[in-house]
């Protein structure tokens, strides 16, 4: 292991970019619509939307520009959460690794401009958009440089098992969502939303820190692949109807789901997130039970179709896994604000 640089710590970079007083409110406003669809207060549907992968400003300013719009439209029945992934979780570890890593997706990895980056990214969507957006934490250590500027949280299906990812969680005051694990077992994601909902005394960023339990920590069901390779679903009627017993049996506070619509629900078909989040309406149409669970989907999303190589100059199209371009998207709001009920 070799050190190369000591990079600046999270107070030195949020004063070289601080938050507006306007961005403060903004914030405050969306934490507040948030809570109250993961609370149960509000029954509109939340949809945690856009990129893979956000590997460039310009398209990513645009797509979340076009969401703002959007969200005008369905704002009696839908609150939005834009998706700006600065991290991407890989495999193997090999390939592209998000802005973060390279803010330049062309250029080698330089994680000081990356760190810089990325905070810019997010206070250019709040300045602009008013929206205050998601991000996954990869590296829990690294939620300081943003947390006066996100109001949602993943921790993704790789994360999910791991002490402190769970630990960083319970301490957040914002919705966290937990994946289930690759492997599809849902207890470890029970386990996780238990740890995350408790309080804990824990060692963060070289400090002795105290966390009083995090009760927005919910579900993302996200499908799995089992030991032979092959890819499984877990969005049906039947798999919520499982869930909603965890839940029942488990003494969580605020139970609340996320369909995540691509990943292994789709088998990376991108397009099939138009069908699943339908059919995951019309699941919550036929139980209570469901319906009381299932508090919003997060669909993978972007300004063209599809995908191509980190080279293959499309502007906004993902660089990573496929989404569905920007008409597919907004038909597929405009039908899930209609059909919600």
């Amino acid at each position: 292991m070799i050190f190369k640089r000591k990079l600046l710590i999270p107070k030195e970079i949020k004063e070289m970019y601080p938050i507006s007083e306007e961005g403060v409110l903004a914030k405050a406003a969306n934490d507040a619509a948030i809570r109250a669809v993961i609370r149960g207060e509000s029954d509109k549907l939340l949809l945690v939307i856009g990129p893979c992968s956000a590997d460039r400003e310009d398209a990513v300013i645009e797509y979340i520009s076009r969401l703002r719009s959007l969200q005008e439209r369905v704002a009696d029945k839908i609150v939005i959460v834009p998706r700006i992934y600065t991290n991407k979780p890989r495999t193997t570890g090999a390939g592209y690794k998000g802005m973060l890593h390279q803010p330049n997706p062309q250029a080698q990895s330089d994680m000081l401009r990356g760190l810089i980056s990325i905070r810019k990214l997010h206070m250019r969507a709040l300045n602009e958009t008013g929206f205050s957006c998601a991000d996954e934490m990869l590296y829990p250590e690294n939620h300081r440089f943003l947390d006066d500027l996100l109001s949602y949280v993943a921790v993704g299906a790789r994360s999910v098992e791991d002490q402190q990812h769970r630990l960083t969680a319970s301490g957040l005051d914002i919705p966290v969502g937990m994946k289930n694990p690759t492997g599809g077992d849902l207890s470890v994601m029970m386990n996780a939303l238990k740890a995350a909902q408790s309080g804990h005394t824990f060692i963060y960023r070289n400090w002795e820190v105290e966390s009083q339990g995090n009760p927005l920590a919910h579900a993302i069901l996200r499908g799995y692949v089992d030991s032979h390779g092959i890819t499984h679903p877990n969005y049906h009627y039947e798999d919520l109807s499982r869930l909603c017993e965890l839940y029942a049996g488990s003494g969580l506070q605020n139970p609340a789901v996320i369909v995540d619509t691509n990943h292994c629900n789709s088998g990376k078909q991108y397009e099939e997130q138009v069908r699943i989040a339908k059919e995951v309406l019309h699941s919550t149409r036929h139980s209570t039970d469901i319906h009381a669970l299932v508090k919003g989907m997060m669909i993978e999303s972007y300004l063209e179709d599809g995908c191509q190589k980190p080279d293959g100059g499309v502007y906004g199209k993902s660089i990573t896994d496929p989404c569905l371009g920007w008409e597919k998207t907004e038909r597929l709001v405009l039908d899930l604000a209609e059909l919600w009920v």
